[in-house]
């Protein structure tokens, strides 16, 4: 899964001084197209002080109901795969621009109000949030920050705080420190900042959803140093590739090895149950008991015949199917490896030396019926079969396989709130020729490092890269290769293509011609 929330609310506070004469600490920006970060020194007057500092900081949240709506099913949000980015983009359109510099993320204690202001120049647009204030209470009261510019940090549930600088998150870690900070060299680079700790823990209700607060860090705010201006676009950018954007990465491809499985190596097969058209756990027994958690079900492997003395037979145990620490209802699972070669293996049986020989050695493959049955084995719930090939060999060559590539289902219009499945079909050009009589079907190649990724076609931009540890892996079943994809992470009335890659046999084959076009409507 790669997901991109874009930010719900933003602005900026500053306490920059106007004409020499007064700072606009209840100036709004919250409407403006972007957001500057700046610290000036002794760049103005204010009264007696001949060297002020002037500053500027960033507020950014995002709404994490779409991750919330996952956490019980699909969502592991404390598995090692999942990962969250907060980006900024810079818009860098040829001002001035600091370099080597830091900025630095804090999870916000309070919550903030954008505002309606606009004015980014002499910052006459008075609302909430600005300097002073966060928000407004009941339309009427407003709620101070406890220290100017959301600057009062403190300890994870402390009181009268505006950034959380570090807390425990009941996790075994004890106190440890909640900001991140990102080094600027030359000052056009966007912010990408790793905030995996913050969001898991706001979607625990550890640490409050108030989002983020964005500045130079502690030292560059107090030297006396000019940095003007880091600018990055905000949620009222025209273009919306520039807008905040919060990337979820999490591995949940699902690779089923019915049209895969080799000799000697462990593989995954898989078995669905649904009631009426919709995923539910299978049902056991006169008082319908419900199949569930880790060995729960008996696969039973067998091949061959006991007249011919070639009789084969393996018994794993099965469980319902975990993405992480999440049990999916109505999908089991088994892992295991099936040996060509003689030795006993736990819950085996055999009646000659090398039972799978004699049909590896004439076809290189084996042919097994599987039984997915109940612990006891008197119930068969599915009774199928596979094929189990002997691994992949060759003298040696460099020549990569010719593939063709093509999306079998893909639509020219999707609506934002859909989550859609594509199937994808790769074919080997030079396979083997098997002429049978027609109508037949060609199942295409399986494989299990294929990834996907997405371009915007207007601007020709990457708008999700290939997900290499596993957030745009392709996902394999008994029918071919697929992937779920959130459509809400691109923007309306733009159009967009998916392209791929293969990695196989130390060879990485790209995809950027194939048919898969689509607009977001």
């Amino acid at each position: 899964m790669y997901r991109i929330l874009t930010a719900s609310k933003d602005s900026y506070v500053t306490n920059k001084i106007i004409d020499n004469s007064f700072r606009a600490t209840d100036a709004n920006v919250g409407k403006a197209a972007t957001l500057d970060l700046f610290k000036l020194y002794a760049e103005s007057t204010s009264g007696s002080d001949t060297s002020p500092i002037e500053l500027s900081r960033a507020v950014v949240k995002f709404n994490l109901n779409a991750l919330r709506s996952l956490t019980g099913s699909i969502l592991d949000i404390g598995h090692s795969s999942f990962k969250c980015t907060l980006k900024l983009t810079d818009v860098y359109g040829g001002q001035t621009c600091p370099s080597n510099f830091k900025l630095i993320v804090f999870p916000l204690s309070k919550s903030f109000d954008e505002g309606i202001g606009r004015d980014i120049v002499r910052f006459a647009d008075v609302d909430s949030c600005n300097w002073l204030t966060s928000s407004i209470s009941n339309s009427t009261t407003a709620v101070t920050w406890s220290l100017g510019g959301a600057n009062h940090q403190g300890l994870l549930g402390s009181s009268n705080i505006d950034i959380i600088s570090s807390g425990n998150l009941n996790d075994g870690s004890g106190i440890v420190n909640l900001w991140k900070q990102q080094v600027f060299s030359t000052g056009e680079e966007d912010l990408s900042i790793d905030v995996t700790t913050i969001v898991s823990a706001t979607l625990k209700n550890i640490i409050p959803d108030h989002g983020f607060r964005i500045s130079y860090t502690g030292s560059e705010e107090t030297d006396t140093v000019t940095r003007f201006v880091k600018r990055f676009g905000s949620t009222n950018a025209s273009n919306p590739n520039l807008r905040p954007q919060l990337i979820v990465e999490y591995n949940d491809a699902t690779q089923d090895h019915h049209r895969s499985f080799y000799f000697n190596i462990s593989g995954s097969l898989f078995l669905n149950n649904f009631h009426r058209g919709v995923f539910a756990n299978i049902l056991s027994g006169a008082s319908a008991t419900k199949i569930t958690g880790d060995n729960s079900l008996i696969l039973r492997l067998t091949s061959g015949s006991t007249g011919r003395n070639t009789f084969f037979q393996k018994i794993i145990t099965a469980s319902q199917h975990s993405v992480g620490n999440n049990s999916i209802t109505g999908v089991y699972s088994a892992s295991f490896a099936v040996s060509q070669f003689s030795a006993s293996n736990s819950g085996e049986t055999r009646q000659s030396t090398r039972p799978l020989e004699k049909e590896i050695k004439n076809a290189g493959s084996a042919t097994f019926t599987e039984i997915w049955e109940s612990l006891d084995g008197t119930v068969a719930f599915l009774t199928s079969s596979f094929v189990v090939n002997s691994v992949q060999r060759s003298s040696f060559s460099n020549q990569p396989k010719r593939l063709l590539a093509s999306i079998t289902n893909l639509q020219s219009e999707y609506s934002k709130d859909s989550k859609i499945k594509i199937r994808v079909f790769v074919e080997d050009v030079d396979r083997p020729i098997k002429y049978k009589k027609v109508p037949f079907v060609n199942d295409g190649e399986i494989f299990t490092s294929m990834y996907y990724r997405v371009i915007d076609s207007m601007s020709g931009d990457v708008v999700i890269p290939y997900g290499l540890s596993g957030s745009t892996l392709l996902s394999t079943d008994s029918d071919g290769m697929y992937f779920n994809f959130y459509v809400d992470s691109l923007h309306k009335g733009r159009s967009y293509k998916f392209e791929f890659l293969v990695k196989d046999m130390g060879v990485d084959q790209y995809f950027d011609n194939v048919a898969s076009s689509f607009s977001v409507i």
